[in-house]
């Protein structure tokens, strides 16, 4: 094995650097990942790519980008316990203190911990190489139906939807309508659709992303969005609007009308990070017995439950990747997601892949 690697890292003026960086060897409990996958999240862009937003602890520490990563172990460290040199795995994208009454539940998102909570490609080195060290209690087992791209969004967009999906509870009675339909959107729709959901709505500024949510058949009706979205989503549902809705914009607009799209006895997530939201709650909410859940990212046990219904149910999260590229070229992948004109958008370090689609 070589003993450097070239990595990618976000400098914060729209623009990736590649430069060269050890290959690391892991201690105590750690394990080193041949990357095959990393996705690229919306996050990263808002926060880092265009430029540095965080703050304190939060902010982006200069170090390998890609908090999306899936790949196989290589080298385990001592002291692992559940995982083994051969395994192939999914990284959960923080890593906390593990002690912490969050951490115990398994939401290393929400750990407490201002000096040991460090996620992957914000304070520790993430999965934009061809190496990566992740500690063993992060990891998910990636069984050998799902594909390395499938694992890379379970890190973070799929898990993230799910997690908000069972806060809200969807099933075969339920119309819900999906304001925003980039890749968190659209692995809204795929997973509504699996639990049941007979008719999905979705609102987007992007005509090639709603042409994706119909043609991938996510979605039964999409909308481009506008001050008539409310009207139209009740015209679409019987007069009634929907029994759920999810968020994925952060748009102001885009919340109020998921919050007022909704019928009575509905609920809503707010899953978009960002942005604001202004509406009356008399009226929205409070005399219509609805209810808003904010949402964020998942835990690492609802994870390998996800895992485990995305082989039932014969669904695979690549599905919604529209673009590959290796990883010499990160740099156009990053530009194109933060252009809005693509699905969700994969690195994939392996030498044996080609040209990008």
């Amino acid at each position: 094995m070589s003993k450097t690697m070239m990595a990618a890292y976000l400098p914060g003026n729209s623009t990736v650097e590649m430069r060269p960086a050890p290959v690391p060897a892991p201690g105590h409990g750690e394990v080193l990942i041949q990357v095959e996958a990393s996705t690229i999240c919306g996050s990263d862009i808002r926060c880092i790519y265009h430029e540095h937003l965080g703050k304190g602890p939060e902010r982006y520490q200069g170090v390998i980008a890609g908090h999306e990563p899936a790949g196989l172990i290589v080298e385990a460290g001592p002291g692992c316990r559940r995982f083994k040199c051969g395994d192939r795995v999914i990284v959960y994208h923080i890593s906390g203190c593990g002690v912490c009454a969050d951490c115990r539940r398994g939401y290393m998102i929400s750990c407490t911990s201002s000096k040991w909570r460090r996620a992957y490609g914000w304070q520790r080195d993430g999965g934009m190489a061809r190496f990566m060290l992740a500690e063993e209690k992060d990891l998910i087992p990636l069984p050998e139906p799902l594909t390395y791209v499938d694992g890379a969004q379970v890190a973070c967009g799929f898990g993230t939807v799910y997690e908000a999906l069972e806060k809200i509870g969807v099933s075969g009675n339920d119309a819900v309508l999906i304001t925003g339909l980039g890749p968190v959107g659209l692995a809204a729709a795929a997973l509504c659709r699996k639990l049941g959901a007979q008719q999905i709505i979705g609102i987007d500024i992007s005509p090639e992303r709603m042409d994706l949510a119909l043609g991938l058949g996510l979605c039964d009706s999409v909308l481009a969005s506008g001050p008539d979205n409310v009207a139209q989503v009740r015209e679409l549902t019987s007069g009634g609007g929907v029994e759920r809705a999810l968020d994925c914009s952060a748009n102001a607009e885009a919340r109020a009308t998921a919050i007022r799209a909704t019928r009575k006895w509905g609920k809503i997530a707010l899953v978009g990070e960002g942005g604001s939201v202004s509406f009356n709650p008399s009226p929205d909410l409070i005399h219509d017995q609805k209810a808003v859940y904010g949402s964020w990212v998942t835990s690492t046990w609802r994870m390998e439950e996800l895992v485990e219904r995305l082989i039932r149910w014969q669904l695979h999260p690549e599905v919604i990747v529209t673009h590959r590229f290796p990883l010499h070229r990160a740099g156009e992948a990053y530009a194109l997601m933060a252009s809005g004109r693509c699905g969700k958008v994969a690195v994939c370090p392996g030498d044996d892949l080609g040209a990008a689609s």
